[in-house]
């Protein structure tokens, strides 16, 4: 960001001093032309950059009139009526899968909702930024696992040098890459090698699936294994490559204190010459 750009938001706020934060992130949009491919404002993009300018001290944002409505949202986080029936055997007896794209709205979402909330060690909140929720049903229509796509994390230094980005191309390319913030196989489902296979599904369709929802594809998908609890087996089977490991830190961590668990970093590429594409 130009001292420019600092400067014209100091100017809102002190013009505007009735101004919530809200309607400084829409101004900020419509001034600085920040649409998604679709035309919509990144309203949740300019709020991002204004709570991290004000994180590190260069400016001053209105006071919150109120509790966040996500963090509402999902403390009241309705829990769907689903069957827990054991589900054992080869994956051959549950194939095909049906992969289904979680339509805003749908039962379907409200379902999604729930298995996270109760299911995943991490819980589920509602999803700043572009992203793609799923939803795997077996042969029988029977759920068997849930998978969450959102913004790529801002910085990460292994997968920055394995791509080769600096910093002004990491922050115009971001977008090409995508999260795997979320990835659930219900508890109850016990069958060998149906994790990788549902990765697989997943990576096979999500370029198309983004498209058809933002109007752009993604390159790359990356996630971030916690490897106090999980060796990332189902990742390594379907390919997905292992670049390295977090430092421990958490994004706000400025007196680089370890406040997170380690994490491994794996990255799992959808076009041919990654690099390239999410460097040009």
């Amino acid at each position: 960001m130009s001292g420019a750009d600092l400067d014209s938001i100091r100017g809102l706020l002190d013009e505007h001093p009735d101004w919530n934060r809200t309607r400084l992130s829409r101004e900020l949009c419509a001034r600085w032309n920040w649409q998604n491919a679709q035309g919509r404002p990144k309203d949740m993009a300019a709020r991002t950059l204004l709570l991290k300018l004000e994180r590190a001290g260069h400016l001053q944002l209105p006071a919150r009139r109120g509790p966040s409505p996500n963090g509402r949202r999902n403390r009241l986080m309705p829990v769907v009526e689903h069957a827990t029936d054991p589900i054992r055997g080869a994956l051959r007896e549950l194939r095909p899968l049906s992969v289904s794209v979680v339509a805003a709205g749908s039962e379907d979402l409200r379902l999604f909702n729930s298995l996270l909330a109760q299911y995943h060690y991490l819980g589920h909140r509602n999803t700043v930024g572009e992203n793609l929720r799923y939803l795997v049903r077996d042969r029988h229509g029977r759920p068997v696992a849930c998978a969450l796509f959102g913004s790529a994390a801002w910085k990460c230094a292994d997968r920055d040098a394995f791509v080769g980005w600096d910093r002004a191309t990491r922050e115009h390319n971001l977008q090409r890459l995508t999260n795997n913030t979320r990835f659930l196989v219900l508890p109850w489902v016990a069958v060998p090698h149906l994790a990788s296979h549902v990765l697989g599904l997943l990576a096979r369709r999500i370029r198309a699936d983004w498209q058809a929802k933002y109007g752009h594809p993604v390159q790359a998908l990356e996630t971030f294994v916690d490897r106090s609890r999980f060796k990332g087996t189902c990742y390594r089977a379907a390919n997905w490559v292992r670049l390295g490991e977090t430092r421990g830190r958490t994004r706000n961590d400025r007196a680089h204190r370890l406040r997170a668990a380690v994490k491994d970093v794996y990255l799992y590429p959808l076009v041919e010459h990654v690099r390239r594409e999410l460097c040009a």
